[in-house]
């Protein structure tokens, strides 16, 4: 994978660290971890908080709301990367992919997925 300069690449990184450092096989306890018990849950559990969270967004953006719209996005984000987590897979993929996908048009991007 690439290596981001960027300092917010920093930071899921060291989130990504301590996140598996949280799964039930590395010693997370669910009972004193909040990611410990979502990935202990399963899917079901953190799919859930995905669907609230992004509610959540959707939400604090209609309002309009700039501090709620940074919050709701953090909270989304990191249910996203437990997912990531409960997958093996680690937030620099999705870095990779959205540089990837860096000056493509948005149209061409959905329709060389649909056509694969």
């Amino acid at each position: 994978m690439t290596q981001s300069n960027h300092p917010a690449a920093d930071v899921l990184a060291r989130l990504a660290d301590t996140l598996a450092s949280r799964r039930p096989d590395q010693g997370g306890d669910p009972t004193t971890s909040y990611t410990a018990k979502l990935l202990a849950k399963g899917p079901d559990a953190f799919l859930k908080k995905i669907g609230e969270e992004a509610t959540e967004l959707v939400m604090a953006s209609k309002d309009g709301v700039p501090e709620r719209i940074v919050a709701e996005t953090a909270d989304l984000w990191y249910h996203c990367l437990v997912a990531l987590t409960y997958h093996g897979l680690r937030p620099e993929a999705v870095l990779d992919e959205l540089a990837r996908r860096e000056g493509l048009s948005g149209l061409e991007e959905k329709a060389s997925r649909t056509s694969s």
